[in-house]
């Protein structure tokens, strides 16, 4: 007996791209090649970094001295480059994550004079870079006494255009004004139905919103950069380019090894969040996709 195929089953049938399928197996080497050199050299003594081709083993396993290595060079400077990375991620990406559900909450779903305007304001800030501001914003902390401290990082963490309007375009679609009204009707207030019923419905947006937030902060280089001078304050992306630049000097120590192994033990958290969360993640980049 013979099948007879629809057009709707035509169409949901998955479509194979030669060009396609080369132009991805491309991009998957180039984003793979860099990772597997990195993860190699890390395996590697400082003299075999030299003497070996990048993606080839040396003569001996060194990846766990080196991670000792990493740890207790320069009376353990590491440990407070991760300290500090961690207290702006938690404190400014955190901070961001908060500000921006409950602003993007309330654009939404409230009508207030002005709401175009900050519309508009909040598009305009999107399309700025963040490093256009970065001197400005020196020089406005220079003159609050805040450069070559904290605050000086995490402040300026705490504004996420983006995630603001992340929230917003999603709170449209995944907040019903019919949940809220309902909740209005038994009595409960606005910050109560923010906290017990709008975030459970946001849910997958707040993460989304989160992990970027939390990559920014983390993967941040230039404002600490022209922000701090104290090494003390340094997160890790400021202190391994530090390493890097003493390594590179004329009589200075050879610590290449630790440089490539540090920069494996920074983004082994951020592998892990990206796992960890990966379906709240997907979840909200596809909503409001589909329309029901």
């Amino acid at each position: 007996m013979s099948t007879v195929q629809t057009p709707q089953s035509s169409f949901l049938r998955p479509r194979k791209s030669v060009v396609l399928t080369i132009l991805m197996s491309l991009f998957l080497v180039y984003t793979l090649v860099p990772l597997a050199w990195l993860l190699i050299s890390a395996t590697k003594t400082q003299p075999a970094l030299f003497n070996t081709s990048g993606l080839s083993f040396g003569d001996s396993f060194a990846l766990f001295d080196n991670i000792v290595e990493t740890f207790t060079h320069d009376d353990g400077i590491f440990l407070r480059w991760l300290g500090n990375t961690l207290l702006y991620v938690v404190v400014g990406a955190g901070g961001a994550t908060i500000l921006a559900t409950a602003a993007g909450y309330g654009m939404a779903k409230y009508r207030f004079p002005g709401r175009r305007a900050v519309f508009a304001v909040l598009l305009g800030a999107i399309a700025i870079p963040g490093t256009a501001l970065a001197v400005p914003t020196f020089l406005m902390f220079s003159k609050l006494g805040l450069t070559n401290t904290p605050w000086a990082i995490i402040i300026p963490s705490l504004i996420s255009p983006f995630g603001l309007y992340l929230v917003w375009v999603y709170a449209v679609e995944a907040v019903p004004d019919e949940v809220i009204e309902a909740a209005r009707i038994d009595g409960a207030g606005e910050v109560r139905i923010f906290l017990t019923v709008t975030l459970r419905l946001l849910l997958p947006g707040v993460v989304t919103v989160a992990l970027f937030a939390v990559v920014s902060t983390w993967n941040n280089y230039f404002l600490p950069l022209i922000m701090l001078s104290e090494p003390d304050w340094y997160p890790l992306t400021v202190g391994l380019n530090q390493w890097s630049a003493q390594a590179a000097g004329v009589g200075a120590e050879p610590i290449y090894h630790l440089v490539i192994t540090g920069s494996v033990l920074t983004i082994i958290p951020l592998v892990a969040a990206f796992l960890l969360l990966q379906r709240f993640w997907q979840s909200g980049l596809s909503a409001g996709s589909v329309k029901q």
